[in-house]
C-alpha cells in the first residue's frame, strides 16, 4: 500500500508519508538574527539595535511570525522577554529582559518613567525656535487605523520635548524626548506643530513621505537601573540616516 499525507483537512494524498514530528522541525526553519546588532549583553537583559522594518513582537497573523524576539529566541536566547516596543518602521535601540525577575524590574521601571530615551529624526521644514515642548492628548483613531490624532476631550496626556540639532535645506535633524509614551506620540505631535517626520507613511504629506525612502526615527539614547546590579546605565546607538 503507498504511504499518504494527511492535509489539515483530513485527507490524504497518496505518494507522500506524513511528516513525523522530526521532520516537521527539521521544515520550521529558525528565523535569522541578520540584521539584528547585540549592543549589550548580561545575565540579565540584552540591547539591541533593532532595524527598521521589524516588528518587536509577532504579530496576529502567521505571516507576522518574523519578529525582533522570534529571531532571538530561535537563535541562542530562548529566554527573551519583551519589557518594551518600538513600532514597525522605528529602528534603534530596545531591551530585552532575560529571567522572570530582571523582566518584572525592568518593565516596572518603564511603567514608573524611571528610564530615560531620546530619538533622533529627521522633520520637514524648519521650527522656528531652536527647542521646545509638545503637550498634546493623543487617542486611537479607529476610522482611519493605525492612526492616531491629538483630542483635547478624550486623548490621553503624552508630553514630548523636541531639540533641533541640526539645519539643512528643507528639513532638521532633531532630538526627541518623549516623557510619556504614547503609540505614534512622536510622529502625531511633530506633525501637530507641522513637521512632520521625513519617510512617515501613515502622516507625512506627499513631500516628507518622498524625502527619504523609510521613516526617520531612531530610539538613539536609553538609560535605566540594571535590574540585579542597581548600577546606572546609559546605552547610544546613531542613526543610520
Amino acid at each position: 500500500m503507498s504511504a499518504k499525507r494527511l492535509t489539515r483537512t483530513g485527507k490524504a494524498i497518496a505518494g507522500k508519508p506524513a511528516p513525523t514530528p522530526a521532520d516537521r522541525r527539521t521544515l520550521k526553519k529558525p528565523m535569522p538574527l541578520s540584521q539584528v546588532e547585540i549592543l549589550h549583553q548580561d545575565a540579565a537583559l540584552l540591547v539591541i539595535n533593532k532595524p527598521t522594518l521589524l516588528l518587536s513582537v509577532p504579530g496576529r497573523a502567521e505571516d507576522n511570525r518574523d519578529c525582533l524576539v522570534t529571531r532571538l529566541q530561535e537563535n541562542g536566547y530562548p529566554e527573551a522577554r519583551i519589557v518594551h516596543r518600538l513600532d514597525w518602521e522605528t529602528s534603534g535601540i530596545i531591551v530585552l529582559a532575560r529571567d522572570a525577575d530582571s523582566h518584572r524590574e525592568l518593565s516596572r521601571q518603564f511603567h514608573d518613567r524611571e528610564t530615560e530615551k531620546a530619538y533622533t529624526a529627521l522633520c520637514w521644514g524648519q521650527p522656528e525656535l531652536d527647542s521646545g515642548s509638545i503637550d498634546l492628548p493623543l487617542r486611537y483613531d479607529p476610522p482611519t487605523k493605525p492612526r492616531h490624532v491629538v483630542d483635547h476631550e478624550l486623548g490621553k496626556h503624552a508630553l514630548t520635548y523636541w531639540k533641533v540639532l541640526e539645519r539643512h535645506a528643507e528639513h532638521c535633524r532633531v532630538e526627541l524626548t518623549p516623557i510619556t509614551g504614547r503609540s505614534h506620540q512622536l510622529r502625531v505631535h511633530m506633525l501637530s506643530i507641522g513637521h512632520p517626520l521625513l519617510g512617515d507613511g501613515l502622516y507625512a504629506h506627499e513631500q516628507a513621505l518622498a524625502a527619504y525612502p523609510r521613516l526617520c526615527l531612531h530610539a538613539s539614547m536609553l538609560s535605566l537601573t540594571h535590574p540585579q546590579t542597581g548600577e546606572r546605565m546609559r546605552f547610544e546607538c546613531p542613526p543610520p540616516f
